[in-house]
């Protein structure tokens, strides 16, 4: 064994720190004369170095990773030498190699511990990471699949061949207020336009109502015209498949009523 191949080992534990007593002073003595081997101690620092950070940085070269767990798995095989140093009689081993075996045993727990915590946090750190993308995307397209979902509930009464067109108008008032229900039967939905519509007096609203084929109005959502005199009812919640005859508009409390509330301002049947 070369001068160096008998350093090599001891250079991995105090690169970590894990030398002490006399082998460490020996490895100081030696250091203080070889350069090629205070070269190897810095590259083993480094690679040290390397590989702790992979739990909390950029993922380190694969060459820091396999140097020092090469340096390792030496190590490793080292250990049965020093049972082959017994005697054949089964003759006790000096105190001096018990302490190194278990110097060197204690430095294996230490290594595999710490290899398996800097690979645990890695992985953990890459699952979180993935975890939380899917997260993301999942929310975000649960978040766009009801966006289109309400748009295609706005746009069915609008769009849809069975849909019930009605124009409610009137003749009293100029420029000529005018409304446009959009009824849907079989998927219960309704979008109501106005235009032209008059300025209401304080806490008061404009009422829609169904008019069913058979029974009372029902009312179908209370809106307000903007200074346009443009207002909108989308979507109001009505009983399931109810058959309109026709739609009214009246004025009623802020609040809305459950009973139209007479005169009625406009009216119209399909078209």
């Amino acid at each position: 064994m070369s001068e160096h191949e008998q350093y090599a080992d001891d250079l991995v534990l105090y690169a970590l720190d894990a030398l002490r007593g006399e082998n460490r002073a020996r490895v100081d003595a030696h250091l203080a004369t070889c350069a090629a081997c205070r070269l190897e101690l810095e590259q083993l620092r480094g690679d040290t170095s390397l590989l702790a950070l992979s739990a909390a940085g950029p993922r380190p070269p694969q060459r820091a990773r396999q140097r020092l767990l090469d340096a390792v798995a030496r190590e490793a095989s080292e250990v049965p030498t020093f049972a082959q140093q017994t005697r054949k009689d089964g003759a006790a081993l000096p105190r001096d190699l018990h302490a190194s075996v278990r110097s060197w045993w204690g430095w294996m727990g230490w290594a595999a511990t710490v290899a398996v915590v800097v690979f645990a946090l890695s992985l953990w750190r890459e699952n979180s990471a993935l975890q939380q993308s899917l997260m993301s995307l999942s929310s975000q397209a649960a978040k766009n699949a009801r966006e289109l979902e309400e748009l295609r509930r706005i746009a069915a009464p609008i769009l849809g061949p069975e849909t019930q067109r009605v124009t409610l108008v009137s003749t009293k008032a100029a420029p000529q207020p005018q409304g446009k229900a959009f009824y849907l039967r079989n998927r219960n939905s309704l979008v109501f336009l106005a235009n032209n519509m008059p300025a209401l007096p304080p806490r008061k609203a404009y009422e829609l109502w169904l008019i069913p084929v058979s029974g009372a109005p029902i009312p179908a959502g209370t809106f307000k015209p903007d200074a346009h005199g443009s207002a909108s009812v989308v979507n109001p919640v009505l009983p399931a498949a109810i058959e309109a005859k026709a739609f009214a508009i009246t004025m009623e409390d802020e609040t809305g009523a459950t009973a139209p509330t007479m005169p009625i301002l406009m009216m119209g049947a399909g078209e």
